[in-house]
């Protein structure tokens, strides 16, 4: 379970090194391209019990996106999706205990040097991957905000001769720097202090084998939440951009 904020060292790729937040990235990719691969393959007319629950995660998200963007829904459920998926994958990884109790010799912040560290680490709990998950969010709001409305509208959404107009602009144009922020910081916040207070339980000797399940679901279920909420916010901003001044 994650106890130090950083993310600990498996080794290196010559100076890159090779975090266990980086080997969750991969396994959650592993797991999202398997289960795309096994879906297509078994698509069928009358759906079993998994396909039907498939259906009825992608739809919902779908109809939600319609509800609020039926021009762009199809621009803008791709990027939805993904996020929530691999947000999702990513925070319950670290939480399950065969895939946590996985160890691997390497450095981390020990003092002592080399020692047992967690192999996976949920990639929720890095920074650095919530950081990056933002950007891509805040990025792709605004390129598709360009590609759908035009440079002009999309600049007057910022941008006016108006004195009262210039200064709304401006604050909206600070608020997107903010939303990097708050993407990051609050999915990164939410799941590592769960998975340290998991991680402190566990290390009991006297509640090691009955506090951690139910903790263990309560951040399955924050897990969820946390991944919607990325997901749903991204959709609202893309909506909005996607939107140009004076549209309904």
């Amino acid at each position: 379970m994650a106890a130090a904020l950083a993310p600990e060292v498996l080794g290196h790729i010559g100076s890159f090194p090779i975090t266990n937040t980086i080997t969750n990235t991969i396994l959650v990719d592993v797991i999202l391209i398997t289960l795309a691969l096994y879906v297509h393959k078994n698509v069928k007319v009358l759906p079993s019990k998994f396909q039907s629950a498939i259906e009825m995660i992608f739809e919902g998200f779908y109809n939600l996106i319609i509800s609020v963007s039926k021009t762009h829904a199809m621009r803008i459920f791709p990027y939805v999706m993904t996020f929530f998926l691999f947000i999702l994958l990513s925070n319950w990884t670290g939480l399950l205990p065969f895939i946590t109790a996985i160890e691997w010799l390497g450095h981390g912040e020990h003092p002592e040097g080399e020692h047992m560290i967690p192999l996976f680490r949920s990639a929720s709990t890095d920074l650095n991957t919530t950081l990056a998950l933002a950007l891509v969010s805040l990025v792709s709001t605004h390129a598709m905000s360009i590609n759908t409305i035009g440079l002009k509208h999309y600049l007057g959404k910022f941008f006016s001769l108006k004195p009262l107009d210039l200064y709304a602009g401006l604050l909206e144009l600070v608020s997107e720097f903010t939303k990097i922020i708050s993407f990051s910081f609050r999915l990164f916040g939410n799941i590592f202090v769960g998975e340290v207070i998991l991680a402190t339980v566990s290390a009991s000797t006297i509640f090691a084998f009955l506090f951690p399940i139910p903790i263990v679901m309560y951040e399955l279920f924050v897990g969820v939440i946390q991944a919607t909420i990325f997901a749903l916010l991204t959709m609202a901003f893309m909506a909005l951009f996607t939107t140009a001044h004076g549209e309904h």
